[in-house]
């Protein structure tokens, strides 16, 4: 296979099985018996929506991952299992313990299948596994929000890892990236189908894997996927910190996250992805920028982004302080 059809095929792959499974999915009412996500008091939909476009995106980036020579069928069989996992939670709900206990034991075989050899980093990879994961699906509250991140953020995985010459990677990144494209086009808004957990949680998942594999290839720093995926790990790291901080059960739904702050203040879904888009679009094309950089530089260009995040969450807590708003949950 050539390099071009190396990228290519999979991608087309990633792109054309969620996008037929969907159509057909909502066109037979199979996605509504399948998980229907009702609104409740903390959603910011009012209607019901079918929750099933995170089992057409895994089944188009598996499919797609069967066709790439040098792919890891270990993360392939991890992200499986983590998506039955969350599928069987889309459908009927699982306790939030056995959710985290499953997230812990396949990040720590995935961990440990890297061979680091080290058992601090091993834990940290953990760590870092079920923490993307978590936050994935914590900012999977939005139309298009989701889908936007796993198309900018694999994206520039798969230019990063096409641009180091890592072709395998570069597949690999790019078929999330397209199954994420096929996916907005009916998630977009108004949306006619949501991720569900069975999307946010891999997809989550699989941004930690392939950037920490990235950096074990020394492909890029190890700062590179954190600046990628910032608009969530800083939105989801803040908005933790914020309940600890208060002494809130942080694992209950809520509606504190900015996105959410913004759509209750006012902003359209479409005026808040829009505006997301033009914040990954950023951070995805300063980190690819930043390679070819010097280390002084590039750190000057992560403190800038620090700035601008702090600038950015100061100015929507302020209007969140003039909000009538503010006292409700």
């Amino acid at each position: 296979m050539t390099s071009a059809a190396q990228l290519l095929w999979p991608s087309a792959i990633a792109f054309t099985t969620p996008l037929l499974l969907l159509a057909v999915m909502l066109r037979t009412g199979w996605g509504r018996r399948l998980a229907l996500d009702q609104p409740n008091q903390r959603s910011l939909h009012h209607v019901a929506v079918p929750r099933v476009g995170g089992i057409a995106i895994v089944l188009g980036v598996l499919l797609s991952w069967s066709l790439v020579p040098g792919a890891q069928p270990a993360l392939g069989l991890f992200t499986a299992l983590l998506a039955l996992i969350s599928a069987v939670d889309d459908r009927m709900g699982l306790p939030v313990a056995v959710r985290l206990l499953a997230h812990l034991a396949l990040a720590l075989v995935c961990a440990v299948s890297y061979s680091l050899g080290d058992a601090g980093l091993t834990a940290a990879l953990m760590l870092y596994l079920v923490w993307m994961a978590n936050c994935y699906n914590f900012m999977d509250g939005a139309d298009g929000l989701a889908g936007g991140m796993a198309l900018f953020g694999f994206g520039a995985y798969g230019i990063a890892a096409l641009l180091a010459g890592n072709h395998a990677l570069a597949a690999m990144s790019l078929a999330p990236a397209a199954a994420a494209a096929a996916f907005l086009l009916f998630n977009f808004a108004p949306a006619r189908v949501f991720m569900g957990d069975a999307g946010s949680i891999s997809l989550g998942f699989v941004a930690a894997a392939l950037g920490a594999s990235g950096a074990q290839q020394r492909l890029w720093p190890l700062w590179f996927p954190l600046l990628v995926f910032s608009p969530f790990l800083v939105d989801a790291g803040v908005t933790l910190a914020r309940r600890l901080w208060h002494r809130e059960r942080f694992w209950q739904a809520h509606r504190q996250h900015y996105y959410q702050r913004l759509i209750r203040m006012g902003w359209s879904h479409r005026r808040t992805a829009l505006a997301a888009y033009a914040l990954m679009l950023g951070a995805a094309a300063s980190a690819l920028f930043s390679l070819t950089l010097g280390s002084a530089t590039q750190l000057g260009l992560l403190g800038g982004w620090c700035l601008v995040y702090a600038l950015l969450l100061r100015s929507i807590d302020a209007r969140w302080r003039r909000s009538p708003l503010r006292s409700q949950q």
